[in-house]
């Protein structure tokens, strides 16, 4: 079938995008779903900064690729062998794929699986296919998802079934930005209700893990950015204290205004300057868990007589840390209750054609969460 596609043709070009135009909306062909493949017809797609760290070169992906991957759209047809799903689900797209049998998945822990990185590596699906096509030629996925697009043929180890009375363009949120920066204060931090927290870079992750860090009663967040109408914006959702990270005494600030530093700290901005911020800005036994994904040539360092004698714990969270199937629907849950409100983060509903400007938009800051309405 043919549908019209998002499709970043070359990494690095120069800002602004609007101008530049990196992505381009392109009709392509999209091959019907293989065994195991499910096609879904795209309702709405969150513009993620993982998406842009493929469109700046930060992030290196094959080209041309469909880009996008979170997204929540409508079964449309199922190939051989899907069981778990059938025509006119509701459902949201998972960035990794699960194969199942691997050691990380057989462990509780699909956010590892070994095929499903490779597959996301090389611009295929879990099958290892591509059904993309330009002009004959074969084309490459984002994260096995590509949903910047009408339609989508992905795994159905790639889709979560949802309940159908959540609004899609909310159910987008859900399957990256919600996922993980819930994910990592639930399930890789494990924060302990009433403690004291501190997020560094507020973007549409930072801000989830914000809203968690509230959910379980922080007495204390602490909200760092450069950009002054994040800070407002966590303010409103529950930060106690604002610092701006371009203050040159922004972590002896912190360490003053708290007493030696917080308990637990989440970097969510993917730079080195943020992850160092986090660390130093982190308590004597405190946690330090990054989600942020820096360019794969940069390196941290750390004082390591600091992390023994002080024994700070660092930890990486991927989608979430936990098992996308449970948490999931759980975070929907809390969403219904009204105890996570992330409708909150979307700034903007906004149509595919306007996709470079849309991160032009994420660069500088001045949107939170843009959803692309199909």
């Amino acid at each position: 079938m043919k549908i019209r596609a998002a499709v970043l043709l070359e990494m690095e070009r120069p800002k602004p995008y609007a101008t530049s135009k990196p992505v381009e909306i392109i009709e392509v062909d999209l091959d019907p779903p293989g065994a195991g493949e499910v096609l879904v017809e795209m309702k709405a797609a969150g513009v993620c900064h993982s998406d842009l760290s493929i469109v700046n070169g930060s992030r290196p992906r094959p080209t041309p690729m469909v880009l996008g991957h979170e997204a929540a759209g409508v079964v449309a047809e199922v190939g051989d062998g899907v069981t778990s799903l059938k025509v006119g689900d509701h459902v949201a797209f998972v960035f990794v794929p699960s194969c199942g049998h691997c050691d990380p998945c057989m462990s509780g822990r699909p956010a590892l699986c070994e095929p499903g990185a490779e597959a996301n590596a090389a611009g295929t699906l879990l099958s290892g296919e591509r059904r993309l096509s330009w002009n004959g030629d074969k084309m490459n996925h984002q994260v096995g998802v590509s949903c910047f697009a009408e339609f989508a043929v992905v795994s159905e180890r790639s889709l979560i079934k949802l309940d159908k009375e959540l609004p899609l363009d909310e159910a987008a949120l859900f399957s990256c930005a919600v996922l993980t920066g819930v994910g990592a204060v639930l399930n890789a931090a494990e924060m302990a209700p009433g403690a004291t927290a501190a997020v560094v870079g507020l973007g549409g992750v930072g801000l989830n893990a914000l809203l968690a860090a509230k959910m379980l009663g922080a007495q204390r967040i602490v909200a760092i950015d450069t950009n002054d109408e994040k800070l407002a914006q966590a303010r409103q959702l529950g930060a106690t204290d604002t610092f701006n990270a371009t203050d040159p005494n922004c972590v002896e600030n912190v360490r003053d205004a708290t007493g030696g530093g917080l308990e637990y700290a989440f970097e969510a901005a993917g730079s080195v300057k943020a992850m160092e911020t986090a660390y130093k800005i982190t308590r004597r036994g405190g946690t330090v868990t990054t989600v942020g994904l820096s360019h794969p040539e940069h390196s941290f360092s750390v004082q390591h007589v600091n992390l023994v004698a002080e024994e700070k714990t660092i930890k990486g969270s991927y989608l979430g840390s936990g098992v996308p199937a449970r948490d999931i629907p759980r975070y929907i849950g809390l969403y219904q209750r009204g105890v996570l409100p992330v409708d909150k983060l979307i700034t903007a509903r906004i149509p595919l054609d306007e996709i470079n400007e849309a991160f032009d938009r994420l660069d500088d800051g001045s949107e939170l969460r843009q959803v692309i309405v199909f």
